[in-house]
């Protein structure tokens, strides 16, 4: 059975968007673009909503084309675009860079995965990532607080039916401010 990871960058209020889905509010370091590479790698499949998806593929597919991208970001770019992706949507047709697309119930589907043989596949978007929360698909959250407070927005966590029990499994500060902690849900 696949483990399945929630990770992403949020607010210090637990936003992962601001208001009008703003995300510059992050801190854009070589060393948190280390980590979520590094996440990547040990990452056999990626699960993205249809917001998330919009907002990786103008940038990432390419970014190793872009003068100023850094070598952090042209490794995270190279990792995305290559590995396997499903987005699951039911309004868009098409997604390139190794997607397959889902129009379907998506907690079936990403419950048929975690039901494979494989390694580790990690969730991203708060829509899809919440329904799968809701669901008990979640093994393991990953969150980077950035020290920053948004006021609102789009939140990472969202409302559940029950508490889920979760153990603390890692946490460090990175140089930019970024605290990364990790844990897994409690079963």
């Amino acid at each position: 059975m696949r483990k399945l990871i929630y990770g992403m960058n949020l607010s210090l209020d637990g936003y992962i968007a601001a208001p009008g889905d703003d995300i510059g509010w992050s801190v854009p370091s070589d060393e948190l673009f280390q980590f979520w590479s590094d996440q990547l790698r040990a990452t056999e499949l990626s699960l993205y909503g249809r917001k998330l998806w919009h907002t990786m593929t103008p940038y990432w597919p390419t970014v190793d084309q872009r003068p100023d991208a850094t070598p952090a970001e042209i490794e995270f770019g190279r990792r995305w675009r290559d590995m396997a992706k499903v987005v699951f949507s039911s309004t868009i047709d098409e997604a390139d860079w190794n997607t397959r697309l889902v129009t379907g119930d998506a907690v079936a589907e990403i419950t048929r995965l975690k039901a494979e043989d494989g390694g580790p596949m990690d969730i991203g978007g708060a829509t899809l990532a919440g329904a799968a929360m809701r669901a008990g698909l979640i093994d393991e959250y990953v969150l980077a607080t950035a020290p920053v407070l948004v006021g609102g927005g789009t939140p990472f966590f969202t409302a559940l039916d029950s508490w889920v029990n979760l153990n603390l499994v890692e946490t460090r500060t990175l140089p930019c401010g970024v605290v990364l902690t990790r844990y897994e849900t409690r079963r």
